[in-house]
């Protein structure tokens, strides 16, 4: 399959990018406009690796490449620095709306951690404001250019940090306004999920939905403390749950897998597993099965019947888009429209939305793809 410049490719006569979808895993501060961080850099009077957009992509594309989680990480301290005010939050916010309602999402969850903006004198709710702006004028501004779409913010804590009781409870102050679940992210290796039980207690005392990054960075302990100790209704990347999987058996095409108790229940309770390729890639999450995307354990998850989705993780650091990624998986997998209509479905099962809402996206993703 050929992908074109903009990352758009055709499957069946059809443009990847015109089709309808569903991003779960996209974090806020990993989807900037390079442009757009030359520009805030030079009002702030902040150095920047390279002061040329082009150049500055590339920088971030290379030092991202790394194969550990720990040095993908560092690069974003360059995106932080430059959302610390009220106006480069509303504008970051508003322009990856925008981005997305071009790449034919309809439906988007941006994640991103409110405990990392405060360093220019905001409040937690100021910067939770801040962001809700630039989504309604995101989506205010899509709509003008004849593209619907949607967005929630999943409210972030650190999990390296002890502010997750607090920042749960600003998630759910935040709740239908803007807000629609909770996430840990940073990390993940040595911090497991259960260090912040207090807040995941406090969060399924409300009701209110929870994804948790694991099984990225570390493997089946930090994905069952997800399950057991976050109640995570989503696995936030969750790759590596195909360690509880055991290859006995091959003959052509077919393959025989015994299951862990883990991946059972992951698998039978339909649990959404946000699976994002290419930084999955990136951060090494996939090294014991290659370091190809043909070796990325996506396709074996996929024919086993778990909620697989796909997702970007961070668009700059990956230099990629929801679209590229599809098109990446059709040249490695051999996949149709058909499967990817069914990612797409698994994506708009799992959105943090009320059932109605949910079932609305089900309809014009299949319409979408019908046409």
């Amino acid at each position: 399959m050929a992908i074109d410049q903009h990352g758009d490719a055709q499957l069946e006569g059809v443009s990847l990018r015109s089709l309808p979808k569903i991003s779960l895993h996209d974090h806020l501060d990993g989807g900037l406009r390079p442009a757009t961080i030359v520009e805030l850099a030079d009002d702030a009077d902040l150095d920047l690796p390279e002061d040329d957009a082009e150049a500055l992509g590339e920088w971030f594309a290379e030092k991202s490449d790394s194969g550990s989680l720990v040095e993908y990480l560092k690069t974003f301290d360059v995106t932080l620095s430059v959302m610390q005010t009220r106006e480069g939050l509303t504008r970051v916010a508003r322009e990856f709306v925008e981005d997305l309602a071009a790449d034919g999402v309809i439906y988007g969850e941006v994640r991103w951690a409110p405990e990392q903006h405060l360093g220019g004198g905001l409040t937690l709710d100021e910067v939770v404001e801040a962001v809700q702006d630039g989504i309604e004028e995101g989506e205010d501004l899509a709509a003008d250019a004849g593209r619907d779409i949607r967005v929630g913010q999943l409210i972030t804590a650190m999990r390296h940090t002890d502010r997750s009781h607090e920042i749960a409870r600003l998630a759910v102050e935040w709740r239908g306004r803007g807000a629609v679940g909770f996430d840990i992210a940073g990390p993940e290796d040595g911090f497991l999920p259960s260090r912040h039980r207090k807040a995941f207690d406090y969060l399924a005392g409300e009701f209110f939905p929870v994804t948790v990054h694991a099984g990225e960075a570390a493997g089946l302990e930090s994905i069952r403390s997800a399950l057991l100790d976050g109640r995570a209704l989503r696995l936030g990347h969750g790759v590596r749950i195909a360690e509880d999987l055991e290859i006995v058996q091959r003959s052509g095409e077919e393959v025989l897998v015994e299951f862990g108790d883990l991946a059972r229940w992951v698998r039978d309770r339909e649990i959404p597993l946000e699976l994002s390729p290419s930084s999955n890639l990136q951060t090494g999450a996939i090294q014991r099965w290659g370091t190809d995307l043909e070796d990325h354990p996506f396709d074996l998850l996929y024919q086993l019947g778990f909620a697989v989705t796909v997702n970007v993780d961070n668009r700059l650091m990956s230099r990629t888009s929801l679209t590229r990624e599809l098109a990446l998986l059709v040249e490695a997998f051999d996949y149709g429209l058909d499967d990817l209509e069914a990612f797409q479905m698994n994506a708009a099962a799992g959105a943090f939305l009320p059932v109605e809402q949910r079932e609305e996206l089900i309809d014009l993703i299949s319409d979408g793809f019908d046409r």
